[in-house]
């Protein structure tokens, strides 16, 4: 049976702290929106412009220390994509990739304005495995 000290410090390791520096008084932190939200809300640190059918880079202003064995995912925003038609492109942050920026795609007609502030896309945090590649010769 695991006491209550056990099962916390088990937790602990399970799900370790995320943690980030602002590297700019414009930057935000990673917010998830819901208790049981897979991923934090990324936010733009700079006021932009996404042309029609174009694309940016958006800078979040954020050094994020990814835990050892994960790598953090990029992903949209559902509500971007519905409303906007904007995508999200790239999508990999390890832990040598710092600063975080997003990249949005503009699949629409119309130029999409992004301001300080603004829900851009999402980190979701994943576990990594890194295998040592072994070339194999068959006979």
């Amino acid at each position: 049976m695991v006491d209550q000290i056990g099962l916390s410090e088990a937790l602990k390791n399970y799900m370790p702290f995320l943690y980030v520096r602002r590297l700019s008084d414009r930057a935000t932190l990673p917010k998830r929106m819901f208790l049981h939200s897979a991923g934090h809300d990324l936010f733009s640190a700079t006021d932009t412009k996404v042309p029609a059918r174009g694309k940016a880079r958006i800078s979040t202003d954020l050094s994020i220390d990814i835990p050892p064995g994960a790598y953090g995912r990029i992903a949209a925003r559902s509500s971007l994509a519905w409303d906007h038609s904007i995508e999200v492109g790239g999508g990999v942050v390890d832990a040598d990739k710092n600063p975080v920026f997003v990249i949005l795609y503009n699949h629409s007609d119309v130029d999409f304005v992004v301001k300080v502030g603004d829900r851009i896309a999402q980190l979701v945090i994943e576990l990594n495995a890194t295998p040592e590649v072994v070339e194999v010769h068959q006979p």
